[in-house]
C-alpha cells in the first residue's frame, strides 16, 4: 500500500515580492523549502520584518522540538523583492541545511565573476548618473529618474541578505549550511533527489550563454495582447478590429511617409531621463534572466518555480525537449515576475502546460505598474486554459483540503501526490 504524500505551497502576502514555503509530508517524514523572501520598496503589504517573523513563527509551530528548520532555502536571484528579507537578523535562529543560488553568485566561477561584475558596475554607474541628474535639477526627482534609481538599487546585490545566504561576513543562519551554485557544470548535480519524501528537483536554468541572458522581451507573435477599452467581439466571437479597413495598408507605405518620419528626427525628442530609465530597465531584466529556474517533482506531482525568468531564460529551457516534457504536466506554477508581460511565454500557457493546475501570483500593487502588472490578458488566458489563479493581493475563498487562507497574511494550496514513480 502506497504511503500518502501531501504537498503544501504557502504564498505569503509580502506585497510586490516573493515568499513561498513548500512542505512535503510523507508518512512520518517532512521536508521544507523556502523560495525567496523579499519585497519591492514601493509595494509592501507590510514591513518585510513582519513577514519574516510570520514565516519563522509558522516554522516554529510546525517543528516538534520548537526549533524552526528549513531543509532548503532557494534565493532565485538577488533582486530586493526576492531576498531583502534575509537581511533580518531573525534568521539567525533558523536551522537551514542548504541554500540554492544562481551560479552568478559563485566567487570561484569565471563566468559568474564576469556576469556579476558587469551587473554591479552597471548598477553603480546608473546610480551615479541618477544622482547627478537630481543635482542638475536642484534636488527634484522626476518620475523617470526615480524609477531608474529604484531599478538600480534593486539590482545592486542587497549585500546584507546575500552575505547571510552565502554564509559570509559573520552572517548566516543558526548553524553553518551548504551552498549550491546552480545550475552546476556537472549535469548530474542538477537533478537533486530527496528519497525520504520522494522529491526530485530538476534545475533547468539559468543559462551561461549570454545570448539567452540578454534576451528580455518575447517576439511580437508571442506577446500578450493589449486589452483595450472598446475592443469587443462580433457575433461570431471574433475580435472587433481596432481600426477601420481604410486605415490599414497591406503593402509598403508611400515613400513620403517614411521620409517625413526621418525629417521629424523623433529620436532627438527622447530625454536623458528616458534613456536613463531604459538603461536601468535593461539591467533589471538582465538580472531577472539569471533566476534559478526549477521544477519540483514530488512523487509525480510537479511544481514550477521560474523566479523572474524572462524570454531568453525560457527560450533556453525550451531548447531541450526533456525540459519541455517536464512542463507539460504541472500541478502548480509560480507565476514569474508577478505576472508581467515578458515572464510567462504564451506558448507555455497555450501549448506546453497541458493539464489543469494552480497559478499562484505573488503580487502587491505598485502605483506606476498598477495598470500593467499583472498582465490582464495573461491572467485571463490562464483561467481560460482551466487553471485556478490565486493572487496574493486578492485572497480567494477557502476550499477545505485544497485552499487555506489566513487573513491577508498567506494563502496555501494543498496537493496530494498519488503517483510514486519518478522519471
Amino acid at each position: 500500500m502506497a504511503t500518502r504524500t501531501t504537498i503544501s505551497v504557502r504564498m505569503y502576502n509580502v506585497g510586490f515580492g516573493d515568499a513561498f514555503t513548500v512542505t512535503v509530508r510523507r508518512g512520518d517524514e517532512t521536508w521544507r523549502m523556502l523560495v525567496d523572501c523579499g519585497v519591492h520598496s514601493q509595494g509592501r503589504a507590510r514591513p518585510i520584518r513582519e513577514s519574516v517573523r510570520a514565516i519563522i513563527a509558522d516554522l516554529t509551530d510546525a517543528a516538534p522540538d520548537r526549533r524552526p528548520h528549513l531543509d532548503v532555502v532557494v534565493a532565485t536571484h538577488h533582486h530586493a523583492d526576492h531576498i531583502t528579507g534575509f537581511a533580518c537578523e531573525e534568521w539567525e535562529q533558523v536551522l537551514v541545511d542548504e541554500v540554492w543560488v544562481p551560479f552568478v553568485e559563485d566567487p570561484d566561477d569565471a563566468d559568474a565573476r564576469r556576469i556579476r561584475g558587469g551587473q554591479a558596475e552597471a548598477a553603480n554607474g546608473l546610480l551615479a548618473l541618477s544622482e547627478r541628474r537630481v543635482a542638475e535639477l536642484d534636488g527634484r526627482l522626476p518620475a523617470g529618474v526615480e524609477q531608474a534609481r529604484m531599478f538600480a538599487l534593486n539590482a545592486q546585490g542587497n549585500a546584507a541578505a546575500t552575505d547571510r545566504l552565502l554564509g559570509r561576513n559573520q552572517r548566516g543562519f543558526a548553524a553553518p549550511h551548504r551552498v549550491r551554485f546552480l545550475p552546476s557544470r556537472a549535469e548530474a548535480e542538477n537533478r537533486i533527489a530527496v528519497d525520504r519524501v520522494g522529491v526530485v528537483a530538476h534545475i533547468l536554468g539559468p543559462s551561461r550563454d549570454i545570448k539567452f541572458l540578454k534576451r528580455m522581451d518575447p517576439p511580437a507573435q508571442q506577446s500578450w495582447p493589449l486589452v483595450r477599452a472598446g475592443a469587443g467581439a462580433d457575433s461570431a466571437g471574433r475580435l472587433t478590429p481596432l481600426f477601420h479597413a481604410r486605415y490599414i495598408t497591406s503593402g509598403q507605405l508611400p515613400g513620403r511617409l517614411p521620409e517625413a518620419k526621418t525629417d521629424l528626427a523623433l529620436e532627438n525628442l527622447v530625454h536623458d531621463d528616458d534613456r536613463l530609465l531604459r538603461a536601468a530597465a535593461i539591467l533589471e531584466n538582465a538580472v531577472n534572466n539569471t533566476s534559478v529556474f526549477f521544477v519540483l517533482d514530488v512523487s509525480g506531482t510537479r511544481l514550477l518555480f521560474p523566479g523572474d525568468a524572462q524570454q531568453g531564460a525560457w527560450e533556453y529551457v525550451f531548447s531541450d525537449a526533456r525540459n519541455v516534457d517536464l512542463l507539460t504536466d504541472l500541478a502548480l506554477y509560480k507565476v514569474g515576475h508577478h505576472g508581467s508581460h515578458n515572464a510567462t511565454p504564451r506558448r507555455f500557457v497555450e501549448k506546453d502546460w497541458q493539464t489543469s493546475g494552480y497559478a499562484m501570483v505573488p503580487f502587491g500593487p505598485v502605483r506606476r505598474w498598477v495598470k500593467t502588472i499583472p498582465k490582464k490578458s495573461l491572467v485571463e488566458s490562464l483561467e481560460q486554459h482551466h487553471h485556478t489563479v490565486v493572487r496574493a493581493d486578492q485572497p480567494p475563498e477557502a476550499v477545505p483540503g485544497h485552499l487555506a487562507v489566513h487573513g491577508d497574511l498567506w494563502t496555501e494550496v494543498t496537493l496530494t501526490a498519488t503517483n510514486h514513480h519518478q522519471e
